[in-house]
This record gives C-alpha cells, sequence and structure tokens, in this order.
C-alpha cells in the first residue's frame, strides 16, 4: 500500500516496500465526466492588425475561436503570436483549443513516460487541471513555450539564458556564436566579463590587452545584426561587469559617453532614434549593463575608504581607487542613460542553492533569473487576481494547487526539452532551475483596499510570495522521493537546505496587519515547515523555483491589468472591443475596491466617472484623502514614490529563489544624490539587482509624434535672434464698448453672478464675479481676483491656461449647480472656469480637458464620439436633456466602422467592458494605455514606439511591452 494523504490528494511517493510511486492529483478544478472545453463559450472573432502610422495591415487571421470571456486583446496576442503554421494555410492553428492541447499533451506524454503519475487517471486529472487553468487564464507559461512545444521545431521552452566566457579568444569567439543563436530563437541571454583580462594588464606575447570593453563592441554590432528572432526589435541582452575589474569606470561611463555622442548628431540633424538609418554608428546599444558590486565594495563607500582593483590574471591590486568616487560615477551614468544597474553579489551568493558548483556570476537581461554559468530557465506566472473571492478573501487552498500543477508542469518540461548548446542543456538537466512567478499583485492589492507603498500592501505582498515559493519547493522535495532530486543536489545538500531554512526565517519575520495576509502567513508557515521537513530527507528536485519576471505578453494573454511586481500602470486603460474599434475603460478593480471600502453604490459611480474623464482620483467626489494611496499608480497625479517600489521589492525579495524584473522610475527631476541613495538602501534591505530610469534620459529611442514635433521645430522654425532675452509682453485692452455676457449661477446653495467681457473677435478679455454684499470680504477678494484674470489675458495669457489650473479646485460651498452644462462643481472657482471653458473655448480644447456641453454628453451616448457627425445638428440633441451621464448600463457603442467593415459592436458584448462603470469613447489619435495617459495627464509617457505596430509600448519589469501586438523590448 502507500501511504497517501486524502487532504493533500498526493501520494508520499514510496510504497511499503520502499518502491518508488507517481503523484496522485486530486481534481481542484474541474468536474469528473466533463472535459474543460465544455464549461466555457466559445466564439469566432476576425483578428486584423495594422501599423496604424502607415495604414499597412501587418497581420489578417478570420474566424478564430477563442471563449467570450477572453478580451479582443488577448485574443490578437494569442493570434499572432502563439498559433503556429503559415498564415492562409490549412495548417495554421486557428482555435484556442489547438494552442492549449499541443501544449498541455505534450507535458501530459512526458509526464507519464518519465514516471511523474501513480496511473494514468492521474495523468488524466493532471491534463484537465491544467487545461483548465490555461483555458480561464489562471496561469501561463512563458513564450517559447507557446512558440515551440508540440512543434517540429526544437522543443525549447526556456526563456532566460546565462552564458560564460573566459579569457581566450576561443571563448570570446564562441560566445559570439552562442548568443546569436539564442538571439536567432528569440530569446535573450546573459553574461559576466570579468573574467577577461583588462587594458591595463600584459599578455603573454608581452602585448597589453584589449579588455572586456573592446570585445563588446563586437558582441554589439553582431546583436545589431541578427536582431531578436529576426525581428526589427533590439536583442535582448545583458552585460555584467565586477566593480574590482581594473576597467570598470570606462565599462560605468561607456554607454552614458555614447548617449552624448547621440545627442551631438541628433542636434545636427542625423536620425538617431532607435531604428534610425545612422544609429547603427553609435556603440553599446544592444545591451543592458550592469555592475557587479561586492559587499567588500559598498562597506567601502559607507566608511568612505578607498577600494582595490584587481587583475584577473593573479588578483593582485593593480590600482587603489576612491571607493565614494567610483559609487558616484555610477550613479551620475545611470542618471545620464540608465546604465548602468547594480547587482549586489554578496546578497545574491548568500542566497545561493549551489555553491559547490560554482559561483552566480551573471543574470538573464531582464535580471530576474541568477545562477550558475550556462544555464537557462523556463517561467510561469500565475494571475493573482484569479485567486480574490467574490467576498474579497484570498483562495489560500487553490493558490497552493494551483502552484504544485504549474511547477510539476514546469519540471517535466526539462525531461523534453531542447537547449542551444550542449553546455547549457547538461547545466539545466542537472540542476533543473524552474522560475515560477505571478502578475496582477498591482491590482490585486488595488482590489483589496491596500496601498502599493504601504505596510499593508508589502505584508500581503510578502505572505502571497512566499506562500507561492514555500509551496514550489514542497513539491519540489515531493517530486525528488519520486522522480529524485537533481543531480548537483548531493554535492550541494548543506548549502540547499542552509538557503531553505533561510528562507522559513525570513517568512517568520513577516508581521502582518490583517485577516487577509495573516491567514496567507499562516499557510505558508505552514508549507515552508512541511516542505524543508520532506526535503532534509529526501532532497530537492530543483536547484530554484522562483523569478518574479516582467510578464509583458503573456500578462496581455491572460488579461492582466498589472505586470510581473509592477503597480498599476495607469487608472484608465485602453481596450479593443470584439468585432472592432475601441474604447477607454476604467481599472475594473477600481470599483471593487470602493466597495470593500465602504463606499455607497452612488458614490463609486461618481467617482468612477471622475475617474474616466481625469485619470486619477484626485479631489475625486466623496472620496477620503486617506484612500489616495490606494490607487496611487506608477505615474499619473500620485506617482508611486521611487523608494516606494525599493520597498516593495525589499519585501518580496526574500522569498523569491532568484531576483525580481522592476525598474525604479525616476522624474526627469531627480539628481544624482538621490540615485545614490536608492543604490546604497538597495544593498542595505537586501535586494539583489536594481536598474533605476529617469524620464527622458534617454535619446536613442523612437519618438511619439508629438515628442517629434517638439523636437524639429525649433531646427525648422526657429528664428535666428542676436540676444537671447524673451521679448516683452504688451497689453491688449478692450475697445471701450464691448460685447459681455453675464450669467447667474449658483453652486451648493451659494447664488453668484459672472460677466464676460470679449473682444471684437469674440475672445474673453476680462470677467468679473459678484459674490456676497458689496463692501465684504469675500466681494473684495473676488474683485481683486476678477482684475488679475482680466489684466493677466489681455497680456496674453491663454484661458486654457487658467482653466487647467483652476477647474477641480475645491472648497465650500460646493455641489450641485442650476447649469444643465455643469451638474457638479468642486467649487465656485471650478464652475466658473468649466462655464468660461464651455463658452469661450475650441472643441478641441474642451476635449482634451474632458469638459463636454450636455448636448455633446448625449451625443456620446448615441454615437459613441462628443463631437458632431455628419448630418448630425445641434437642434437634434434638445437642452432639456441635461441629466448627469448615465453609468454603463446603458450600453455604448464606438464610432462607426468604416463602410467596408463590419460594425463595431455595443460594448455589451465584451464581458470585461459590459461590467464597467465607465467606458468612453477614444481619441483617434490614441492606439495604448501609455498614448491615453499622455492624452488624459498632459505628461509624457517615456517609452519607446513599437516597431512592429508602431504604438507607444509601456513599462513591464525591467523591459517595455506593445498592447497591440505583444511585442516587448528584452526577452519574452
Amino acid at each position: 500500500m502507500t501511504e497517501t494523504s486524502e487532504s493533500t490528494g498526493r501520494s508520499t511517493g514510496r510504497s511499503a516496500k520502499g518502491r518508488k510511486r507517481g503523484l496522485t492529483v486530486g481534481r481542484v478544478f474541474t468536474t469528473p465526466g466533463v472535459h474543460p472545453y465544455d464549461q466555457v463559450a466559445w466564439e469566432r472573432r476576425d483578428v486584423v492588425q495594422t501599423n496604424w502610422k502607415s495604414g499597412e495591415t501587418i497581420f489578417e487571421q478570420k474566424g478564430v475561436e477563442f471563449p467570450e470571456s477572453w478580451t479582443m486583446n488577448a485574443t490578437t496576442i494569442v493570434t499572432t503570436k502563439y498559433f503556429r503554421g503559415a498564415p492562409g494555410t490549412p495548417q495554421r492553428e486557428w482555435s484556442l483549443k489547438q494552442l492549449i492541447d499541443r501544449v498541455v499533451l505534450t507535458y501530459t506524454k512526458a509526464g507519464r513516460d518519465h514516471g511523474y503519475f501513480a496511473t494514468d487517471e492521474d495523468a488524466e486529472v493532471f491534463e484537465h487541471e491544467l487545461t483548465w487553468m490555461l483555458l480561464n487564464q489562471v496561469f501561463s507559461f512563458n513564450s517559447p513555450v507557446w512558440f515551440n512545444v508540440g512543434t517540429p521545431s526544437p522543443q525549447q521552452v526556456s526563456a532566460c539564458f546565462i552564458l560564460a566566457v573566459d579569457d581566450t579568444m576561443e571563448s570570446i569567439l564562441n560566445w559570439y556564436r552562442e548568443e546569436g543563436m539564442i538571439f536567432k530563437g528569440g530569446s535573450g541571454a546573459g553574461l559576466n566579463l570579468s573574467r577577461i583580462r583588462s587594458s591595463k594588464e600584459l599578455l603573454s606575447s608581452g602585448g597589453t590587452a584589449s579588455g572586456p570593453i573592446s570585445f563588446m563592441r563586437g558582441a554589439d554590432a553582431s546583436a545589431g545584426t541578427i536582431k531578436s528572432g529576426g525581428a526589427t526589435r533590439r536583442a535582448a541582452k545583458m552585460v555584467v561587469l565586477d566593480v574590482d575589474h581594473p576597467d570598470i569606470e570606462e565599462f560605468v561611463e561607456t554607454k552614458a559617453r555614447e548617449e552624448n555622442k547621440i545627442r551631438a548628431l541628433r542636434d545636427a540633424g542625423f536620425d538617431m532614434d532607435l531604428g534610425g538609418r545612422d544609429i547603427v554608428s553609435v556603440q553599446y546599444q544592444n545591451a543592458n549593463n550592469s555592475v557587479r558590486v561586492s559587499d567588500e565594495f559598498m562597506q567601502a563607500v559607507e566608511q568612505g575608504t578607498s577600494f582595490g582593483l584587481r587583475a584577473r590574471s593573479d588578483g593582485s591590486v593593480i590600482e587603489q581607487v576612491d571607493a565614494k568616487g567610483l559609487f558616484r560615477k555610477i550613479a551620475e551614468a545611470a542618471w545620464e542613460c540608465a546604465d548602468p544597474g547594480l547587482q549586489y553579489d554578496g546578497t545574491i551568493n548568500d542566497w545561493h542553492t549551489s555553491p559547490e558548483s560554482g559561483r552566480i556570476n551573471a543574470s538573464n537581461p531582464c535580471s530576474e533569473y541568477m545562477h550558475l554559468d550556462n544555464s537557462s530557465c523556463n517561467l510561469a506566472s500565475l494571475n493573482l487576481l484569479k485567486f480574490l473571492r467574490e467576498d474579497d478573501t484570498f483562495d489560500v487552498e487553490r493558490f497552493e494547487k494551483a502552484v504544485e500543477l504549474v511547477i510539476t508542469a514546469m519540471d517535466i518540461s526539462i525531461c523534453f526539452a531542447d537547449f542551444p548548446t550542449q553546455a547549457i542543456g547538461e547545466t539545466t538537466r542537472a540542476f533543473r532551475q524552474l522560475g515560477i512567478g505571478y502578475a496582477n499583485l498591482g491590482a490585486l492589492l488595488m482590489a483589496t483596499g491596500h496601498g502599493y507603498d504601504s505596510e499593508g500592501g508589502r505584508a500581503l505582498a510578502a505572505a502571497i510570495t512566499s506562500l507561492m515559493t514555500g509551496t514550489a519547493y514542497k513539491r519540489s522535495a515531493e517530486l525528488a522521493g519520486i522522480v529524485g532530486p537533481y543531480d548537483g543536489y548531493a554535492r550541494n545538500a548543506e548549502a540547499h537546505q542552509r538557503v531553505m531554512r533561510k528562507h522559513a526565517a525570513a517568512n517568520d519575520d513577516v508581521r502582518t496587519l490583517h485577516a487577509m495576509d495573516a491567514g496567507i502567513h499562516a499557510a505558508a508557515t505552514r508549507v515552508w515547515a512541511e516542505g524543508n521537513r520532506i526535503g532534509t530527507t529526501q532532497g530537492w528536485r530543483n536547484a530554484q523555483a522562483s523569478v518574479l519576471a516582467p510578464t509583458g505578453t503573456i500578462g496581455f494573454m491572460m488579461d492582466c491589468d498589472t505586470t510581473g511586481v509592477e503597480p498599476d500602470f495607469s487608472l484608465v486603460k485602453f481596450k479593443k472591443l470584439v468585432g472592432g474599434g475601441s474604447m477607454q475603460i476604467v481599472n475594473q478593480t477600481i470599483p471593487r475596491a470602493l466597495r470593500r471600502m465602504g463606499y455607497a453604490e452612488e458614490t463609486v459611480e461618481a467617482i468612477v466617472e471622475y475617474i474616466a474623464e481625469h485619470g486619477h482620483v484626485v479631489d475625486a467626489p466623496g472620496l477620503k484623502t486617506e484612500h489616495y494611496e490606494v490607487f496611487d499608480c506608477a505615474m499619473g497625479a500620485r506617482a508611486i514614490s521611487p523608494m516606494g517600489h525599493v520597498r516593495m521589492m525589499a519585501a518580496v525579495q526574500p522569498f523569491i529563489s532568484g531576483a525580481i524584473s522592476k525598474t525604479v522610475n525616476l522624474p526627469e527631476t531627480a539628481t544624482v544624490d538621490e540615485i545614490e541613495e536608492i543604490h546604497f538602501q538597495a544593498w542595505k534591505m537586501g535586494i539583489k539587482a536594481l536598474a533605476i530610469y529617469r524620464d527622458n534620459c534617454k535619446v536613442g529611442q523612437p519618438l511619439s509624434d508629438a515628442k517629434a514635433k517638439k523636437a524639429d521645430a525649433p531646427v525648422a522654425e526657429a528664428p535666428v535672434v542676436e540676444s537671447a532675452a524673451p521679448a516683452r509682453a504688451t497689453r491688449k485692452r478692450l475697445p471701450r464698448q464691448r460685447t459681455s455676457v453675464t450669467t447667474s449661477f449658483t453652486v451648493g446653495g451659494a447664488d453668484g453672478y459672472l460677466t464676460a467681457g470679449s473682444y471684437p473677435g469674440d475672445g474673453l478679455g476680462e470677467l468679473f464675479l459678484k459674490l456676497g454684499k458689496q463692501g465684504s470680504t469675500l466681494a473684495g477678494v473676488m474683485d481683486a481676483f476678477s482684475i488679475a484674470v482680466s489684466v493677466a489675458l489681455q497680456y496674453g495669457v491663454p484661458l486654457e491656461t487658467y482653466v487647467q489650473k483652476f477647474t477641480n479646485m475645491r472648497f465650500e460651498p460646493a455641489g450641485l449647480t442650476d447649469d444643465p452644462d455643469v451638474r457638479m462643481a468642486q467649487s465656485i472657482i471650478d464652475y466658473v472656469f468649466r462655464r468660461l471653458a464651455l463658452d469661450y473655448l475650441p472643441f478641441e480644447t474642451r476635449s482634451s480637458l474632458g469638459i463636454y456641453t450636455t448636448q455633446e454628453r448625449a451625443r456620446q451616448l448615441e454615437t459613441g464620439v462628443y463631437e458632431p457627425v455628419d448630418g448630425d445638428e445641434e437642434a437634434q440633441v434638445p437642452a432639456a436633456q441635461s441629466a448627469p451621464l448615465p453609468t454603463v448600463e446603458t450600453p455604448v457603442a464606438p464610432a462607426p466602422a468604416p463602410a467596408a467593415a463590419p460594425a463595431a459592436p455595443a460594448v455589451s458584448s465584451d464581458p470585461v467592458l459590459a461590467a464597467s462603470p465607465a467606458v468612453r469613447a477614444v481619441d483617434a489619435s490614441v492606439h495604448s494605455s501609455a498614448e491615453l495617459f499622455e492624452l488624459q495627464q498632459g505628461r509624457t509617457a517615456d517609452a519607446p514606439l513599437c516597431m512592429n505596430c508602431g504604438i507607444k509600448m509601456r513599462p513591464a519589469g525591467s523591459c517595455y511591452v506593445c498592447e497591440g501586438c505583444g511585442s516587448t523590448s528584452g526577452c519574452s
């Protein structure tokens, strides 16, 4: 008999005679006798993808089959990226069922062949459970699995690779070849060049060595030529150099110098955008650079002492440098061009499970995978929001079961996987490195009422991460009892057990604040204890279990609002509609969070409507200021502080086998001192790797049209002047007789009068406000305010500037008004400038500010657009229709499609959009959430344009991802 735990649904691994048995897999998500495909409603869709600038159709496949619950974004990404077979041929995949079967059936067969399952019935349950989770977007494997598994191509399942290079010409040339083959396959690689002798050392022949920087030029040119997967985006690669290498200062300054070269060439009229014809003359643009700093160096920085740079040949100190000075140079270079990042060698190797087999010297391009040289890691990420129940509690049991199933599948894949080099294949099979992680953490925190930069948010994130990794290692220990521990375990048993105890001890240090994180933490404590007990006896199947990857493309496949460990990018998103068209939609987690925090339904609707119009929560009606932090985002009016990102990384790092792909974004005004402080505190907090990005520090990347026009205008139009002194403004007075309009109004029960005088050309030139009795303090202040604004208008200050500054200003009296076009006002000043905008600003300007008349709002409900359409007249929308804008229970149709295309369906045809409290038409210039953010917030989202479809990408970890086609700027 086999000892089996009914509560866990799995065997202990051995029979009474000591014979190994496979896993007993219990059903968690599925129903006996019902296939997962029969539990969802399916529909056919057309996927057509164009480059919006050129109008060229870059992809088309009609009649693809997807569940009704999947959004059009997810449908497009999966169809274009993951379906195999030549487009337009019968061999082309056309259904999500085919894609999932291709992968899951391959995994299940390999599990059977290699003894993972106790019976064929267990294998079938495993197949159904895995299918159900993929079908319902509970998790996703990394992109190479979808590209390659079950196809005639090599079965490459890993996205992350680490190479090695030694101080020989043969090894250096082999580096070029191996890296090129990995890029050709669509993946990325990293390596450490510190074994190569510096330019300050001698060769055996007596000459001077070239140094690693010179060889970086050749590798950079090779990567720029091959690109990644034959696509137009740059190759994904990481280059690391140890801080004690004699060429470290040259390495630190390499990309900053090239960035200055880009600026000079661009000013001279050369095309220096990423992808431009002249950018190829600039070097080192195809890699991320990182300095590997030791604890010895960081202590020297802290103490203000010198630090020795060591020869590669014998380790002797050949130069002493000021540690603080070198640390400053690193921060200055990062300030100038975002490179180099830092990797903290002491922390990385202190958490190394296999030190007897070699040190950890490098990482993959996105910095989340860190292990032995010549190794790889396959990834999978869980959608955390799928484990949040309707009552806003976290389903701990289902989460544990999901982790067990996914980590089992990931380990099975190594049994049949192919690898780009023999050395990588040998190391990966010997150590079986896995990288389970998650996406949608930011959305989960928001939905449960936790601020991303809050103690409660960090406690919940730490508890979930600890439970995930603890459960993964527990399953790894169980697998070791069935199919054996990893080959390198015996040599590293003591070190591996030590790291497991460190994880468990870190879990004990977590301080929970609420019932939710307390329950998750209790489960984590249990699985760490059980897993370590089993592992001490049986060993572990995997040297590494978890990482936090960017989850760019697969995040779209799972319809996630947020990627990896990131907060929400913005509160309003760009969404494609099934059947064509697009809309903007308020993040679905916002109303859920508001209800959880106790807001009445009317208030929830008002807040969501405000967010739909403004893109942020500042001064939202009825929202308590102490709840603002719940809705803080990566960008916008209340952007999370840089240290807020660092603190979140520090909270989850002790529960990750590898590291975290994340860039800490800083405003353009950030100083070098601030970057130094972030670098230093990250070391103190035990983070393994960190990269920073200061807005607008990069020149060599594609520009949005707005940025390009701004940059080009001075060259084409600026006159040559001898003096740099600004021209003196002149006042344009109104004529003695001028037209004026007086408007009476009521705001929150307070009465007033607004008189606006105009120039003959009908431009606003003065205003007068009458409130209270003549001679009162309020009347005097209003008179002074009116005179100041009137004089400024006559000196040329645009009315638009005042509208931007004074709308949404909040003070009493506030509330309902008697104006049908402005039903609610945050204050009298808010009302006055909204009324002035409606009376004097053109539609295009008002539209960018979110200010519309009643007629325009009614038109939007009918047609999906605010501006008049052909044949429409103002008289068709009576002024009496002055009710507030309804919520989405009334379906909102997008703009009519061209005659040649089928008409776009109402919002209700898309399940996600149909549930949204605020859906609006999108400006025709908007094609992504990043562009929508720019339109609403009036700030630039500093990100490159997608070279495939031309829209602006958005951050995902330390990479960028395109919402239109799923392309990434780093490894998939």
